[in-house]
Formats: C-alpha cells, structure tokens, sequence
C-alpha cells in the first residue's frame, strides 16, 4: 500500500516526466503543435527530456529495491532495517545521502502522505491510543457460600463469562507552550460508555513540575498505578482494588521527579466519588481526600535489567457517613472486590459504613527484579473512625505477594519517571511463517500470587479473602499478549458464607489484549 500510494504523490518533475514518456511511446510528442520546420527533423531527445526519463527510472529501481525489501521482509518475519546496499549507498527516496532503513522510508512515506486524524490547532500536537482486552472466565467449582453471593442460590454456581474487559479508545498531546491534555473513552459496556483518563495539565511549572487537573489515579497502590497494559496478573488483587476502587478520581494533583531518576512523587486532593459514568459529583459534603505517594528506585544496574523499588502511599478522607444513599448522594465510605476475577456481584464487600467521618490509609510497596526473575509485594492498613452512636471505629488490611519468571529470558521493565512497571519487549516476537510454522516464539512467563484482605471488624462483615493465583503471560509482541490464570481462593466471615458452609472456589480465566 505505502508504494502505491507513494506513486500517487510523486513531485511535479516526476508526474511530467511520465506524462511525456507516454507520448513519446504512442509517438505523439506535441506533433500537431511542433513547427512545420521541425517536423520534417530526425525525432531525437533534448537533454531535460533525457533527464526526466533518467529520473523516473531510478525511481522505479528505488521502488522496486522497496518491493524486493519488503517482500523478503514479509516472508520471512524479520525487521529489515537496511533495504539493500545498494538502496544505501545512494541518496534515498526522502532525500537523505546517508543510507536510511526500510521502516524509516516507509515511515517517511506516511509523513508525507496527508493523514486523516489531525491536532486541532497548530499549536497542539495528539496522539491516538487504544486498547482492546477481551475475556473468557470460568468457575470450575463453587461451594454454597460463594453461590449465595454470586447468584443468590446456594445451588446454583457462578455463570461462565465471555466478552469485553476493557475496549478504550483515547488522544493525547501537548499544546503549546507548556500544556497537556488527555481524553480516553471506555466502550467495554455496550452502548453505555465511560470515560477514564480525562484532564488538562501543565509542564515545567517549577517546583510542582507537573501539575494535571481532572480525572487521574489516585496515587496508591502499585498494582492499581500500573497500566492494566503491563501487570502480571489479569486481575488487581484483593486489598488494591478494593481500597481504590477503579482508582481514577477527579482531583488536582502534582508530579515530580528528581534529577537523577532515583526519586518520584506524587501528590493531589481528590473528590471520592467516582463519577466515570455521571460526570459530576452532587452533595454540599465535598467528600474530599488528601492522597500522595513518595517512592525511590534504588537500584539500577544492566540499563534496568536489574532494579529496585520501594514506595510509601496513603491517604486521609473525609467521607459523608449520614449521606441519603440514594444513587447520586452516597456515603463513599465502602471497600469492595469480585474474586480477583470478573463475576456479577462483589465477593468481599463492607457495604457502606454508616458514620463513617474520616479514614486514613497508609500502604507499603517493595519490587526487586533481576534478569528474568521478579518479585512484588504491597501491604495496606486503613483505620476508620466513626461518629458518634455509630459503633467503634473499624480497621481493614490486606495485602499481596508474587514471583514471577520468564521462560525466555525477558525481563519486565520499569519506568523510573512513574515508579511503574513498563512493556515487556520480547526477544523474539512470535509471528507465523508462509509455510504455517511458527517462526517465532514470543516472551513465556510464569507467575504465581498469595493475596489477603480481612475486612471484618467492628460489625462491619466485608469478609475474610484469600487466594492463590498461578499465572501464565505468553507475550507475542511488545503490544500483545495472552494471558492465562488459575485461581483457588476462599471466603470466609461473610454471612452468606457462614450460613452455608463456606466459600471455596476455584476458577479459570483468559484474556486476548492488544494496545496501540
């Protein structure tokens, strides 16, 4: 397609020179307008048409050199980063004499073919991004407990489910000369769409450094601050999601990063509701909250193979315990989670706390990676305080653990500007051969999870969760993957649970992702 349209958009020179080529090949250059004394004159080429004619046949040499590259590269996989050496011993079709390779002609190419998805400024720059995650889940076993939570019917299991985790599409960019912007759209839920990151920023401001105002994460807990693109696991632990439930607020917040790398941090005020699908918080009680998070990364060794982080987070919030409830105005005091899967309803869950005045949240995190071996671990503690004849105030904890390994030889990476994990590059991109063998194997990674939450205490029954995750990741390219994992957990300290036995379960899930 790029030559095509390629030769669509050859300079003025070049669509002469064709133009004249065909004349002279039907045998009709200009002879109804060449002077009668010319006529009569042996035919023979004037230099600026010998020019033109050599001209356009090195273009089709280049071109073809192209065709050949290109096809070499589709049969048999690889990048080819040189055409030929003999592409690269002359002056390329940009214009550039020393050399260039294919994927930077080809891309040259589509800069200089008009795009249909322009900033709408000339003093803004966008960039378009997307992800598509699409799941299987399955509940192999079930015991009465975790049915009555699920379905309502201790006799009747969990429900296999099938469909669309996260289907996002969004811009980005700057606008001169310090601003930023970011809008993504969630359209998982039909014809229901949300939206997740949505806010305007500012750069270079100084000490703040930077500084966005709209919808962000919250800065706490790891596992919610990375990107669903590049976590090890296909669903946020216990203690995380439930602590931070979707994570994204709309709040103020700065961003900073020291000279050396080593230290990040972030910090903002935050209103608590989540209103990705109401646009708006109404309530004369602000339900505002405080929340930061300083962390370091202490090692870096081998560009980053091998690396180090330890982090300390939290929050102080003041949420609305005498709320009406009602749908628009509630009390956001409440900690919730599904089974680290997707399923109906929330398995752990403290409902919201009646008199609930402030809480405070306080989380560490810790990540050593070397080489192809990692291993993570988060802990949080929030302690609630109640008003007055609403009972004692409450604490809540969890926490998790994982150690992961690939197969292959990759390693994760990691982001020292964010204190985040980044895209796993395969050493090997896994593609298939013109005969239908595999010609490349991709990343293998192997995980394995302990996660725990006790909500619980006081009167309040959100239950006791654990679980054990075993984990397969097989990453075909840096932007797509499968991923597989197993899980045995069990519920305990719910009513429901206790009333039937128990909450044993054990399930299955897949998810097919790719981002752009």
């Amino acid at each position: 397609m790029f030559f095509t349209m390629k030769s669509r958009c050859f300079s003025p020179w070049m669509l002469l020179a064709i133009f004249v080529v065909q004349l002279v090949s039907d045998g009709q250059v200009y002879s109804q307008q060449v002077p009668s004394f010319a006529k009569d004159a042996p035919q023979q080429e004037t230099p600026l048409l010998e020019e033109l004619r050599d001209r356009l046949d090195a273009q089709e040499a280049e071109l073809a050199t192209l065709r050949e590259a290109l096809e070499q590269q589709r049969s048999t996989g690889q990048p080819i980063r040189q055409a030929s050496s003999e592409l690269d011993s002359r002056t390329d079709v940009l214009g550039n004499d020393d050399g260039v390779g294919l994927e930077d002609i080809l891309a040259g190419m589509n800069k200089r073919i008009d795009g249909t998805v322009k900033p709408g400024t000339s003093a803004s720059s966008m960039k378009v991004v997307g992800r598509v995650h699409i799941d299987y889940w399955g509940f192999p076993a079930s015991s009465p407990g975790v049915n009555q939570i699920e379905t309502g019917d201790p006799t009747r299991s969990p429900q296999d489910r099938l469909g669309f985790r996260r289907m996002r599409f969004g811009v980005r960019g700057d606008v001169n000369p310090n601003m930023e912007y970011r809008i993504e759209m969630e359209f998982a839920s039909g014809n229901n769409a949300e939206f997740r990151d949505a806010w305007l920023g500012f750069h270079d401001m100084g000490f703040l450094q930077t500084v966005l105002i709209g919808n962000q994460k919250r800065p706490y807990g790891l596992d919610h601050l990375n990107s669903s693109r590049y976590n090890v696991f296909i669903e946020r632990p216990f203690v995380i999601e439930s602590f931070n439930q979707d994570c994204r607020r709309l709040g103020i917040a700065s961003y900073g990063l020291s000279e050396e790398q080593d230290w990040n941090w972030r910090y903002g005020v935050y209103n608590q509701r989540l209103i990705q699908d109401e646009g708006q918080h109404i309530n004369d009680h602000l339900q505002a909250e405080l929340a930061g998070r300083l962390a370091t990364t202490f090692l870096w060794e081998d560009d980053g193979r091998d690396h180090g982080h330890l982090a300390i987070h939290g929050t102080v919030a003041h949420p609305d315990g005498s709320a009406a409830n009602n749908g628009s105005q509630d009390n956001e005091a409440r900690f919730r989670h599904r089974a680290e899967a997707r399923s109906v309803n929330r398995w752990l869950d403290t409902g919201r706390i009646a008199g609930a005045d402030w809480y405070t949240m306080v989380g560490m995190e810790s990540l050593l990676n070397f080489g192809p071996f990692q291993l993570c671990g988060e802990y949080q503690n929030l302690w609630l305080t109640r008003d007055e004849g609403f009972g004692d105030n409450v604490h809540l904890m969890g926490g998790y653990a994982y150690a992961s390994y690939f197969l292959t030889g990759e390693n994760m990476t990691w982001s020292r500007k964010s204190g985040t994990v980044g895209r796993v590059k395969p050493n090997e991109n896994f593609f298939m051969g013109p005969d239908g063998d595999a010609a490349g194997w991709g990343a293998w990674q192997l995980a394995l999870r302990w996660s725990y939450a006790d909500f619980t205490d006081e009167g309040v029954t959100g239950g006791v969760g654990e679980a054990l995750t075993f984990g397969v990741n097989w990453h075909w390219n840096p932007n797509a993957r499968v991923q597989f994992n197993y899980i045995d957990g069990r519920i305990a300290d719910r009513e429901a649970a206790i009333v039937n036995g128990g909450g044993d379960y054990r399930i299955i899930g897949t998810r097919f992702m790719i981002d752009f």
